[in-house]
């Protein structure tokens, strides 16, 4: 199914089977220059041809992104790794192996084939191999690396749906290939293997204690756990400069033991509602029935943070278009995929955290 939006293309793909037709459009409008949104596992990525400058320009005016944010390329060949890098560590290969194609983005010092657009003027280079369907056959078609952050205005929750991307980016981008709703939620994890040991600058989807499996001894950047900003002159990943996944409303993220959380997190929505303001609260199944008065949205069960990681973005999103201004979310354990949900929850709320 196709339609326009103010005048950007939307065609409807299988996630399973994409429609080789469909494929070939948006790799056409890459192989030219332009942009299209398309779905990987982890949100939906506004991609641009990687070895192209003018292109990747477009994903960065598209976007209204800061110029020193690099971009992940995207890639549907192990053996493209090579021609985009200056060298491949024993351990990198390791790494594509166990990971790839999956929500893994490994940095590696780039070769002179790689615009210092896409890599945000570093001499390094972001690489992941996507899992997703209809991400793998648009990268294969188009016969070129694609770099693609996510597919939202830049600070924006990232988009998880093609609806997200319409909202932000519908009339600024030549085509959204829409294959419904993602799988992991949160973006890939970054690990810089140009440090020994190597150091995971963004947490996502392939956690940390996956990833101690295969490398032995790795470092977490400080950002990472930061609950507070950390200044970084020069960001080797994205993800960890500016303020981002931030819905419109105010976030506050109160973190501590269980109990004292949600007393606390009541207590402060209760002194907003006094001041006539609309509260939302970003919760779970397990703890919906003890807040009142108040907008409440379940990230899904405790014990299941795979479907945690899967909502955490369309529900900020949710509470935007519910009018919501103050977003009082519960912090969780960081083990697992709770590390990367908890990184983008600080990052959300500008690092306005009570502590319990």
């Amino acid at each position: 199914m196709h339609s326009e939006v103010k005048g950007t293309r939307i065609i409807r793909v299988n996630p399973s089977k994409p429609e080789i037709k469909s494929i070939r459009v948006a790799a056409d409008i890459l192989k030219k220059g332009g942009t299209v949104a398309f779905p990987t596992e982890t949100v939906y990525g506004l991609g641009a041809d990687a070895l192209n400058p003018e292109a990747v320009m477009k994903i960065f005016k598209a976007k209204e992104r800061p110029p020193d944010n690099p971009i992940i390329v995207h890639i549907s060949c192990k053996e493209d790794v090579k021609r985009l890098t200056a060298e491949v560590p024993e351990k990198v290969t390791k790494l594509t192996e166990r990971f790839w194609p999956g929500p893994l983005t490994i940095v590696l010092k780039a070769s002179k084939i790689v615009p210092r657009v896409t890599t945000g003027g570093l001499d390094t280079v972001a690489i992941r191999m996507p899992s997703h369907k209809v991400a793998f056959a648009l990268i294969s078609e188009s016969g070129v690396p694609i770099a693609a952050p996510s597919a939202n205005l830049a600070g924006r929750p990232s988009p998880t749906i093609a609806e997200h991307v319409i909202e932000d980016l519908a009339g600024r981008i030549d085509l959204i290939l829409d294959a419904g709703p993602t799988s992991v939620g949160v973006e890939s994890t970054v690990i810089d293997m140009t440090m020994n040991p190597p150091v995971i600058l963004r947490p996502g989807g392939t956690t940390s204690e996956e990833l101690r499996k295969v490398l032995g001894r790795i470092r977490l950047h400080p950002s990472v756990r930061a609950r507070r900003e950390i200044k970084i002159e020069r960001a080797p990943s994205p993800g960890m400069k500016y303020r981002h996944y931030a819905p419109k409303a105010e976030v506050i993220l109160v973190e501590g033991e269980l109990d004292a959380v949600i007393r606390k997190v009541q207590e402060i929505a209760d002194e907003y509602i006094r001041e006539g303001k609309s509260v939302g609260i970003l919760t779970f199944d397990e703890n919906k029935s003890a807040y009142n008065q108040v907008v409440v949205k379940s990230l899904g069960s405790r014990v299941d943070l795979k479907a945690a990681a899967k909502n955490v973005f369309s529900l900020l999103r949710e509470f935007d278009r519910d009018g919501v201004e103050v977003i009082m979310a519960e912090g969780m354990p960081e083990r697992g995929l709770g590390l990367a949900i908890m990184n983008r929850l600080r990052k959300a709320s500008g690092y306005r955290i009570v502590k319990t």
